[in-house]
């Protein structure tokens, strides 16, 4: 039987993205969707009994995150949850914790990492165990607050392809020779999409940083490929030359 998933957030993008990525897998569905706190504790009324996981966000309209665990809590409704938020604050996962939240994932992650999260909360973790999670290594805290930087909204679909690409050259040169044979394709198979779909919406997220990014930041990463008609750099240009530059960067500080 499936473990049936609630998914509570305000980015109908990201409630998508979810939908589409765990539509394929047969262990879980997406059973559920709330786009805040009020609809969420509304749908956990009237489903008790055929929810088995929320995801849950925590700053929402009308009621957030905080309010819809205080509620859980109050009423003695005990579900597992993982936390997903944009906040990585001691303070906010002292929160959280407080309320038996099994993980704590920082947006943006890692669909396959969210999928493990999940079932290690299912497969019978204790109440008590100290699992919180950032879910978000330091090279990936570095790629994210870098693509937000050169303007990249985190909830377009390309922004999570381009920087699973980013981290997967930079961990893996041997990408660099296979941008469209091999690192596509895997990225495709990881999301469950297309690898036109990989393509486009990496270029989608290049342009939409060409009109939105940091130029001296641009210069600074691309140099003259960055000109006064803001000339863009191609997919593997982008992905390639931020992940050298990552590279360098630890290189130096090692």
């Amino acid at each position: 039987m499936k473990t049936r998933l609630l998914v509570v957030d305000d980015n109908e993008r990201m409630i998508d993205m979810l939908e589409e990525y765990f539509s394929n897998k047969k262990d879980y569905i997406l059973a559920f969707r709330a786009s805040d706190g009020i609809e969420a504790i509304d749908i956990i009324n009237k489903n008790m009994e055929s929810i088995d996981l929320i995801l849950l966000d925590l700053v929402m309209p009308r009621k957030d995150g905080i309010s819809v665990l205080e509620y859980m809590k109050n009423n003695n409704i005990n579900k597992s949850v993982i936390v997903m938020t944009s906040y990585n604050e001691e303070e906010t996962i002292r929160d959280v914790s407080g309320y038996g939240v099994r993980y704590y994932a920082l947006k943006p992650f890692d669909f396959e990492d969210l999928e493990q999260k999940i079932k290690m909360t299912i497969n019978g973790k204790k109440a008590n165990d100290k699992i919180i999670d950032l879910g978000c290594k330091d090279m990936q805290i570095v790629v994210t607050k870098l693509l937000h930087s050169l303007g990249i909204p985190s909830h377009i679909k390309g922004y999570q392809f381009i920087r699973t690409a980013i981290l997967m050259v930079y961990e893996n040169p041997g990408f660099i020779g296979g941008i469209t044979k091999d690192l596509y394709p895997d990225i495709s198979k990881k999301f469950n999409t297309s690898v036109a779909r990989v393509e486009r919406a990496i270029r989608h997220a290049i342009e939409v940083s060409w009109l939105r990014g940091d130029i001296d930041l641009m210069e600074d990463i691309f140099g003259h490929s960055v000109d006064i008609d803001r000339a863009k750099p191609t997919n593997s240009e982008f992905i390639v030359t931020i992940a050298d530059k990552l590279r360098l960067d630890a290189i130096m500080v090692s």
